[in-house]
């Protein structure tokens, strides 16, 4: 079956040196078939290889284990992306122009285990994890649609849980930031994290300093227990401790992301709470306006509740912002475009390509 043969998007220059001299290829072939796919290119584009050995590549291997079966443009210039795996499955992507250049928000995993209560990507839970070649395969493509300008910054804040695929998710992150690659420095990528203790700390160890950026979303665990199921086996108390842990590691900062749910932890004494709890840490907060997600009954905080939450913050000394909020026209949160594209094509949004 196609998914089970080699991906060649998910090799290191190593590895596919070795691959390639395995079917008989000279040691020079791997920097031009990594040259192609960088680019995007699957094997009907790479025009200076032999057709013998195009031949061979395709009954053993796969250049491009995703596709973009869909792109929505939002108003704001931001663009959706739904990428179609080999198996059928289907996973989000997002590019976000900012003035810095820029950003690919990845999708790790199809679905999502940990079950938070204002997130569309579990409400399926989790099918299966990405492979590091299908996460790249994607980051290729979305660079071949970004191009001239190339990626700046990448997220893995998309559908599912970074720690939770650990292995391939670290394998990307080596892939993503060598200069034979993508050349992104590990300092401008960013990793999204419910909270896996053990997990945040072994990552503190792998010498890759990403921005670590914990969903929160609460001052106390009765609170974080109501809307993450994951916090019931990775308290408060620990999950604060692995941060100081990173921090001490690497000397990154973290970023705390804190979605405002109105009536449950955007009130003034929920911020008082939460700096007394981050104070003395290096971090920062960054409050993310909630996309609501009506499968799960929770609405965002108003703007009113947003702005006094943020001044409650600042005047407790802690770095705080607010997130822009990005894509809303063409179901820019995490899960919601997949979700509907298992429902319903998406109505009303700009739709170029296509299955």
């Amino acid at each position: 079956m196609s998914e089970a043969r080699a991906q060649l998007a998910g090799m290191d220059m190593g590895a596919l040196s070795a691959f390639l001299q395995g079917l008989g290829a000279p040691s020079y072939r791997a920097a031009q078939v990594r040259d192609w796919l960088v680019r995007g290119v699957d094997f009907d584009g790479m025009r200076n290889l032999p057709a013998a050995l195009l031949e061979r590549l395709r009954e053993v291997s796969v250049a491009q284990p995703a596709r973009v079966l869909e792109r929505h443009k939002s108003q704001d210039g931001t663009e959706k992306l739904l990428f179609g795996l080999m198996d059928s499955h289907v996973v989000e992507g997002v590019l976000m122009r900012y003035a810095h250049g820029i950003t690919l928000c990845l999708s790790t995993q199809v679905g999502c285990l940990m079950g938070c209560a204002f997130c569309a990507s579990t409400l399926e839970g989790k099918l299966r994890d990405l492979t590091r070649g299908e996460m790249m395969g994607m980051a290729y493509l979305a660079g071949s649609i970004s191009a001239p300008e190339r990626l700046h910054n990448i997220v893995l804040m998309g559908s599912g849980e970074p720690l939770d695929n650990y292995d391939e998710v670290v394998a990307f992150l080596r892939m993503a930031s060598s200069p034979d690659f993508l050349g992104i420095g590990i300092r401008h990528i960013s990793l999204s994290t419910c909270g896996l203790v053990d997990r945040m700390k072994r990552l503190a160890g792998e010498g890759l300093p990403v921005t670590l950026s914990v969903s929160l979303h609460a001052p106390s665990d009765s609170i974080r227990n109501e809307i993450m199921p994951v916090a019931r086996a990775n308290p408060l108390p620990a999950l604060l401790e692995a941060c100081r842990h990173y921090i001490q590691m690497t000397g990154r900062r973290v970023i705390f992301e804190y979605a405002l749910i109105r009536g449950l932890n955007a009130e003034p004494r929920h911020a008082q709470e939460l700096a007394s709890r981050l104070r003395g840490m290096q971090c920062h907060v960054n409050l993310i306006p909630l996309n609501d997600v009506p499968e799960r009954d929770l609405r965002g905080a108003t703007a009113r509740e947003v702005r006094a939450f943020q001044a409650e913050l600042e005047a407790l000394g802690i770095s705080v912002t607010v997130r822009r909020r990005l894509g809303d026209d063409v179901a820019g949160a995490c899960g919601q475009l997949r979700a509907r594209r298992l429902k319903t094509p998406l109505p009303g949004a700009q739709v170029e390509g296509g299955e």
